[in-house]
């Protein structure tokens, strides 16, 4: 829903520019405004994020300078599916109702087109041939139709029975210029192709206004094309007046008749008709700059996008377990598995991406709902043997097993999650864990090898045989903010933090660090890694 959201005023922002352009060109040629309307209404046809995506497949030459720019970063997200957190939860289904209630729109519009073109066809299989010298074959037919082309693979021009009787030799000659014009520009398959625009967003009162726009700047540019061949003005102006009195409009937009838009207005025009302004070349410049920019810029945003992408793993699983949890388990266990492998028990999806790309999770953006209320129990052996970890495993060794292992993990998420992520920076309120006045208080780890060991009961923070790198992030989990290390305190160290019992535990640290640790907490502003999700299923159980 949120990319329909998305495509939808990205689709009325263009069409809004539209508008602008045709205004400004609204003394040169009807046609030229007519395609511009065309791609207005085209353009609820191809989201912007098809055009961004198509980018990102393309494969740069891997001697490419990295393309990491925040400002595209910070565009791009308005031509793809935008990411809001996970839904409220609701009793009644919007989504489904709303499905439901586009799909009777759009059936019942079709519907109401393949009446009206069944009039035209069983017109069109009644009447009989005329030998007129014209592009297409053009048919006499007895139902009481204004004069139109009808068609679009293979267009026929149908005549009412007793038009030439009603009209004079030079009325009749225009009418033939007149449709002439709509065969030569096809005006039956662009007319079409709106048809399919209004079906698929009845909804969007904009693609009305696009359509009368469509056929207004259509008729002018035939009213001009048969006054450029010599007719004068006031006798087709007369020949299009007796066509509308005595025959009823075309009932299908995709048959191309004579009348169609304010015809009070055209027939003034008609009258008033000096001929159209000529398009200088810088304004044909101009629109040929803006038509490849409106295609190439979410094009290259795509590429610019794909540079964002995390890289393939490279290390794989050789068995995986996927199950629900059971309902009502409250434990929440990760930690190693069989044969060196991985084990999570009633862990959330959006859990298992930060646990496998090394983030918080506030630092994955876009995810669905059930990603965070949904646990599941994961457990997989790895590709290759993974030594045994031991309480006397060093730090070195238990880091390596994790980081292979993780990205292990990101292979399960991809193929059985369907998990796609997209990496960006981005400017968020962080802190930074500098040194307090007086210098730091941790005591240097130097009993033994001890296995690295930092846990947090709410009460107090206990570290053996851990790095500062290592509290930071503890600290971030705690606060709910990146914590920054920026103290170039390099070793492993033990410690204990016991902030004050009354509070909340992340109020009173700002106070027990500098005592205790001889750290401080300062806030600042700073890019901070999030990865988007674009894609994530759920998953099939084993």
């Amino acid at each position: 829903m949120n990319a329909l959201f998305n495509h939808i005023w990205q689709s009325t922002a263009f069409a809004a520019i539209v508008a602008v352009a045709a205004l400004l060109l609204r003394r040169h040629s009807p046609r030229l405004r007519y395609w511009l309307w065309l791609a207005a209404s085209t353009k609820f046809l191809i989201p912007f994020s098809l055009l961004v995506s198509t980018g990102a497949r393309v494969q740069l030459p891997p001697d490419t300078p990295s393309l990491h720019a925040t400002t595209v970063q910070q565009i791009s997200t308005y031509f793809s599916p935008a990411y809001t957190p996970a839904p409220v939860r609701t009793a009644f289904p919007w989504t489904t109702w709303l499905t439901a209630l586009w799909i009777a729109g759009a059936l019942l519009l079709g519907i109401r087109w393949y009446r009206r073109w069944r009039t035209i066809h069983l017109a069109a299989l009644e009447a009989r041939t005329a030998n007129l010298d014209f592009p297409v074959p053009v048919f006499i037919s007895a139902a009481a139709v204004e004069p139109g082309v009808f068609g679009i693979v293979r267009p026929v021009l149908l005549l009412p029975d007793n038009l030439r009787d009603e009209l004079t030799a030079e009325q009749f000659e225009a009418i033939l210029a007149h449709e002439s014009r709509h065969v030569q520009f096809r005006d039956n398959l662009t007319a079409a192709l709106h048809m399919l625009v209004e079906t698929l967003f009845w909804f969007h009162p904009l693609v009305w206004w696009i359509g009368a726009r469509l056929t207004g700047e259509r008729e002018r540019d035939c009213d001009e094309a048969a006054l450029r061949q010599g007719s004068q003005p006031a006798d087709y102006a007369r020949g299009i007046v007796s066509v509308c009195q005595n025959y009823a409009e075309s009932p299908l937009l995709c048959a191309s008749g004579i009348s169609g838009a304010d015809l009070k207005k055209r027939i003034r025009e008609i009258m008033a008709w000096r001929g159209s302004l000529p398009i200088s070349r810088g304004a044909k410049a101009l629109i040929a700059v803006g038509a490849l920019s409106a295609v190439s810029l979410p094009f290259a945003i795509g590429i610019l996008r794909a540079q964002t992408l995390p890289p393939e793993p490279t290390l794989g699983y050789d068995a995986v377990s996927i199950h629900k949890s059971a309902p009502g388990n409250g434990n929440h266990i990760i930690g190693p598995g069989p044969q060196g492998g991985w084990r999570a028990i009633n862990t959330p999806v959006i859990t298992l991406i930060a646990a496998a790309y090394h983030v918080a999770n506030y630092q994955i953006l876009g995810a669905p709902g059930w990603a965070s209320d949904q646990g599941f129990d994961v457990i997989f052996t790895p590709d290759k043997t993974e030594a045994r970890l031991t309480d006397s495993s060093s730090l070195k060794t238990i880091t390596g097993s994790m980081d292979c292992n993780a990205m292990r993990l990101q292979s399960v998420l991809r193929d059985r999650f369907g998990l796609v992520l997209r990496s960006e920076h981005r400017e968020m309120s962080i802190y930074r864990l500098v040194t307090a006045k007086g210098g730091a208080k941790l005591t240097l780890h130097t009993s033994g090898d001890a296995s690295p060991s930092l846990s947090s009961n709410g009460r107090q923070i206990t570290g053996t045989n851990v790095t500062v790198w290592m509290l930071a992030q503890q600290l971030s989990q705690l606060l709910g903010r990146p914590v920054h290390d920026e103290t170039n305190l390099e070793g492993q160290f033990d410690f204990k933090v016991s902030p004050e019992p009354d509070g909340p535990m992340s109020e009173s640290l700002f106070t027990a660090l500098p005592d205790q640790l001889g750290l401080k907490l300062e806030s600042a502003k700073g890019p901070v890694q999030v990865y988007v999700v674009e894609k994530l299923e759920q998953p099939t159980e084993n």
